[in-house]
């Protein structure tokens, strides 16, 4: 029995231990700026269709994947440009608030467009997803995309920009 109540009393005092040393340390982690890798998942976006996450969250800073314009719930793809151009940036504002994020924490998105002819109206689209200051962007012309979509947007976005 009193074998029993020492092994109690040392178990709490190494568990007490443990999370002091677990508590310095993520002090420390954030203090000195060792990195956080954090994978952000959700099904109200499409879903990775290859070996890579939706978005990487680093220290606070989104990563998205490429995002493409279907329909989380159906596998759908919208036609047209302006039908895909909001469904994707739907996609990509659903995945940013499961990081924890708004449109408005974006601080660079790359655009690919299929067909460059198409830029100015996904351009009108693009611009009805922010609010104030818009992210820096770089738009690129391509051959092809993942299921011969029109377009794919990829951000980075910071936690409370």
């Amino acid at each position: 029995m009193l074998c029993c109540t020492i092994c109690r009393i040392l178990c709490r005092i190494l568990y007490a231990l443990l999370y002091t040393v677990y508590v310095r340390n993520i002090e420390k982690i954030q203090k000195e700026g060792f990195v956080m890798k954090k994978v952000i998942k959700t099904d109200k976006a499409p879903a990775a269709i290859g070996p890579y996450s939706q978005a990487i969250e680093v220290n606070g800073v989104v990563y998205t994947s490429g995002i493409i314009p279907v329909v989380p719930s159906t596998g759908e793809i919208p036609e047209g440009s302006v039908a895909q151009a909001k469904q994707a940036f739907e996609n990509l504002s659903n995945l940013l608030d499961a990081a924890g994020c708004t449109m408005n924490d974006v601080v660079k998105t790359t655009v690919f467009i299929k067909e460059m002819n198409d830029f100015a109206k996904i351009n009108e689209v693009y611009a009805t997803f922010f609010e104030g200051d818009f992210p820096s962007r770089s738009c690129v012309e391509v051959a092809r995309l993942p299921k011969d979509v029109m377009l794919e947007i990829e951000a980075i976005a910071i936690k409370n920009a």
